[in-house]
């Protein structure tokens, strides 16, 4: 049987994620991130700045922000809420005019008496305006303008509450305005029957069977329908409040003459109210100030009223500083319609990434609730880390790893046979090669050669039990030495988890007292003001870990900007003082010679130029046969690195 053909439809892109957006890139956002926590910030309010500054290529929250206020501001500064009001006066102005110009002709008395009515009128355009309602008009332009009033009313009004009809009714007949009447009775009935109480399941099947070519929105339900009718109702009251109090009582007035049917009004007065009493959550009391000269209707000025309302909830959603926020908040079809589709595609990258940080393993909730970085994570930054010491190390001239006996592992790579060389065969590359060899030359049976033979290189594998101390006073943070001795911790943890994993690492960290910790705590580690260098401690905790580990060649690492000034007593208390006394350096040292009776020296990294530091760690050094190095901060890691490395070669 035939496979039936596929068909494609193609059409144009209407908006959304684009298909063809390459996917957010999580290397470059990790490494962000990364960097937020690894200078103090916990994961969560480094997620949050991530998101807030945006990544390569899509614009943060804080760039959506400004642009949303921006669009308010816009809508306020252009506009005014004397549309309706002015276009009744120009309509009203028209009338009068046509009609004194049909009387002046006509000698009658009656003609007299009209234009004296006219004379007469009250000085408020609402208070002419009702007045007015009965008059006799002998002109019909004038007639037809005043008509034009009492439509103009009618369709502003119903635009106010419902969106899209004064385009609906534009050239509305006495029928047009029957059927208005009517959907207002069932709809005030519905609402009623609704606030009582009342199942209104089969009522509001009616009434969407008898009006629903007024709701294009299509709700489902009493619920759906009454929300719908009190976002709009409340953003008309709104508008209401922004006005004076005599434009307010002047739109009363002028309600009462919409399409020449006061009933008309008192069925949206009686609307409004059953919306409220459903809704009061609704912001019924609000205002808002416009100050420019675009004069808007009544219609307009509602939802100009509802977009200030979606503006301010957009804003609310891209600060994200509410409990238990998530860019899956943010109302995306809202921020097209405000800001435009490319808007709407940026908010979708940021929470596409946010998603994705998530669900690629990167950030898992802690028991607490709180977030934080993964193993898989840290692993990611380690291989970054790693990667910039390698190319230091590179530009240096220096290598990171180095071949030995037969004796070592793998590192992964092949080389031609040199005499001399007592590696292993690899077998398959040597087999190719006489292959090829045989091949090119036409030779006919394959004869291994020595040209063919490949030996697999390997390094030298003898354990090292490597103790990392850090330096985590409070000068670090202040000098901005923080993110480099993380970045530098994360650089060693990486080279050794994945290329040494013989090797024995412990990471201890150092300020009034010292502790052990694993790469993610070190990562995560916060800054904290606390006075004390307490190397003393350190060294007790690098000497329990060498000695853990007798079979291992021992390799001590400190990172440190300041001379001792603290030291722990038996009873576990540490003791301060600055300028260090003589009991701490004391105790310091007695703590350098256990380590170098051990067999370890001990390398210092001494960062900044304290000129007391400087002595000290020379003394440190000459007691344990060690080095030191001041490596500037960007040099820090390939410093800690090359001097692993070294001490590796030299086993």
């Amino acid at each position: 049987m035939a496979t039936p053909a596929r068909r494609y439809r193609y059409h144009e892109w209407l908006g959304g994620a684009d298909p063809l957006a390459p996917p957010p890139d999580l290397r470059a956002a990790l490494d962000e991130l990364g960097r937020e926590v690894m200078e103090g910030s916990s994961p969560q309010a480094a997620l949050r700045e991530l998101m807030r500054r945006g990544v390569q290529g899509t614009r943060g929250l804080d760039d959506l922000t400004r642009q949303v206020w921006e669009r308010r501001s816009q809508i306020q500064r252009r506009h005014n809420l004397d549309g309706t009001m002015q276009e009744v006066q120009r309509l009203l102005n028209e009338a009068i005019t046509a009609e004194r110009r049909e009387l002046f002709p006509n000698p009658s008395d009656d003609a007299r008496f009209r234009e004296a009515q006219l004379d007469a009128l009250p000085p408020g355009t609402a208070a002419a305006v009702t007045e007015l309602a009965n008059y006799d008009w002998q002109s019909s332009q004038a007639r037809e303008s005043y008509q034009k009033i009492q439509d103009l009313l009618g369709r502003e009004m119903l635009e106010q509450r419902f969106q899209g009809m004064k385009q609906a009714m534009q050239n509305a007949t006495p029928q047009d305005v029957q059927r208005i009447k009517d959907m207002l009775s069932d709809l005030n009935s519905l609402l009623s029957a609704h606030s009582a109480g009342q199942d209104t399941t089969e009522q509001f099947q009616e009434f969407m069977r008898k009006h629903g070519e007024f709701f294009p929105e299509n709700p489902q339900n009493t619920d759906e329908l009454v929300d719908l009718l009190a976002q709009r109702s409340a953003a008309a009251q709104r508008m209401l409040n922004s006005m004076t109090e005599e434009q307010r009582a002047e739109l009363a007035q002028l309600g009462q003459q919409a399409f020449g049917d006061a009933s008309l009004g008192a069925q949206l007065d009686l609307l409004d109210a059953h919306l409220q009493q459903l809704r009061p959550g609704e912001d019924w009391t609000g205002s808002a100030r416009f100050r420019g000269k675009n004069p808007l209707g009544l219609g307009e000025g509602a939802q100009a009223m509802a977009d200030l309302a979606e503006l301010d909830a957009l804003a609310e959603q891209l600060a994200q500083s509410y409990p238990g926020a998530s860019l899956e908040d943010i109302d995306v079809e809202a921020l097209v319609r405000q800001l435009g589709q490319e808007s709407g595609v940026d908010a979708r990258r940021l929470s596409q990434l946010e998603r994705e940080l998530r669900q690629q393993g990167l950030l898992e909730r802690a028991a607490d609730g709180s977030l934080r970085l993964t193993p898989k994570a840290l692993r990611r930054l380690g291989e970054t880390a790693l990667r910039q010491v390698v190319d230091q190390l590179r530009g240096r001239g220096e290598r990171d790893s180095d071949r030995a006996g037969a004796a070592g592992e793998p590192t992964g790579s092949t080389r031609l046979w040199e005499f001399g060389d007592t590696e292993p065969w690899d077998v398959s590359r040597t087999v190719r090669n006489a292959v090829l060899r045989t091949a090119s030359s036409g030779g006919g049976r394959v004869r291994l050669d020595v040209e063919d033979v490949e030996i697999v290189e390997t390094e030298q594998r003898a354990r090292a039990a490597v103790a990392l101390c850090v330096d985590t006073s409070w000068s670090m943070v202040q000098d901005g030495r923080w993110l480099p001795m993380k970045r530098t911790a994360l650089a060693l943890h990486q080279l050794i988890s994945t290329r040494f994993r013989t090797d024995a690492l412990q990471l201890i960290t150092f300020g009034r007292h010292a502790s052990t910790v694993d790469i993610g705590e070190l990562t995560a580690l916060e800054g904290a003001w606390e006075q004390g260098t307490n190397l003393h401690h350190a060294l007790l905790l690098a000497g329990r870990h060498v000695r853990r580990h007798p079979d291992a060649q021992p390799v001590v690492l400190v990172v440190t900007d300041g001379e001792p000034t603290a030291h722990l007593e038996p009873d576990g208390e540490a003791v301060f003082n600055y300028p260090p006394m003589q009991r701490t350096l004391g105790k310091t040292l007695v703590e350098v010679d256990a380590l170098a009776k051990l067999g370890a020296s001990i390398s210092v990294f001494r960062l900044g130029d304290d000129p007391r530091l400087a002595h000290f760690v020379d003394l440190i050094a000459r007691r344990s046969g060690g080095r030191v190095i001041a490596p500037d901060l960007d040099g820090l890691g390939a410093a800690v690195v090359g001097d692993y490395l070294r001490n590796r070669r030299h086993r």
